[in-house]
């Protein structure tokens, strides 16, 4: 069998590093570019950053915008609450998909595919219509105050809707599937033979799962986390509808910069010092995982 050439290889990877180039890097550089100039009035809203007078070619960057998000607390308290709402998210969503993966993984072949179906069904409706169905679940006379009352839990209705509350709970149910899948797809993979001698060792049930099974099943838990942490920092329709205008999230902010202020060199700016804030957990997750492989 003749083993790939190089240039072989380089056609097979070529597709993914053009998709990057034209969808990513492309559009990180034009953001980038906006970030360093100047608001004006007018189309675009922005000052150009090469300006050329007869034959003398101008090229002015203006980090005044990254100062200025540095020294506002409004900006700072955002990037805060944002990473906040979105570990502890992560953690919730985490402790409810993790014995869900197990469970799943632990079935029979006969129920095991139509638990995982069950698990991305809610993908097959709109998000929007996910999130506006927990509006009539959790306002004040909404079905969950409703059920309490009549069970007689409660004796005033909760107020859920409008705080941090409701968005954990519109973050990990959206989310959730994108926990479970990696959780159940590294713990299915795993040898249970090495669990067997575990507990032929004399490990109890729990000592055999956490020595064994867990650290088996780290690089679904740490790619679940990657894959629910980096968009709920930028999230914006949840804590838009769920979280109320009080709510202080990073991308309702970069949403008002662009379209309510229209200043687009600060909203930019926003922008890439969030991905600079996400690029930390992608970081750790491919750290973790080469960690893993190896």
């Amino acid at each position: 069998m003749k083993t790939p050439t190089r240039f072989g290889r380089a056609l097979l990877i070529l597709p993914p590093y053009l998709w990057l180039l034209v969808f990513f890097l492309a559009p990180f550089a034009l953001v980038m570019a906006i970030s360093l100039s100047e608001v004006r009035l007018g189309m675009p809203p922005y000052t150009p950053l090469f300006s050329r007078d007869g034959l003398v070619l101008s090229f002015r960057l203006n980090f005044e915008n990254y100062a200025f998000l540095l020294r506002d607390d409004i900006y700072v308290r955002a990037y805060l609450s944002s990473v906040k709402i979105a570990v502890i998210s992560t953690f919730i969503t985490l402790l409810v998909a993790y014995p869900l993966a197990y469970g799943i993984s632990r079935a029979s072949d006969r129920w095991r595919p139509i638990l995982v179906f069950l698990v991305i069904v809610p993908f097959w409706s709109s998000l929007l219509i996910r999130v506006y169905s927990w509006i009539g679940i959790l306002r004040n006379d909404g079905l969950l105050n409703w059920l309490l009352l009549k069970l007689g839990v409660i004796s005033s209705p909760l107020a859920i809707m409008n705080t941090e509350t409701a968005i954990y709970i519109g973050i990990v149910y959206t989310y959730l599937p994108f926990m479970v899948l990696p959780i159940y797809s590294a713990l299915s993979g795993a040898d249970e033979t090495l669990v067997e001698a575990a507990r032929d060792l004399g490990c109890s049930p729990f000592a055999a799962f956490w020595r064994v099974t867990f650290p088996l099943s780290l690089s679904g838990v740490a790619a679940g986390c990657a894959l629910v942490l980096i968009p709920a920092i930028g999230e914006f329709v949840i804590p838009d509808l769920l979280g109320g205008a009080d709510t202080q999230m990073i991308g309702r902010t970069i949403w008002l910069e662009f379209f309510n202020n229209r200043d687009w060199p600060i909203a930019s700016a926003i922008t890439v010092i969030l991905l600079a804030i996400l690029v930390v957990p992608i970081i750790a997750v491919q750290s973790r995982l080469a960690r893993t492989r190896m």
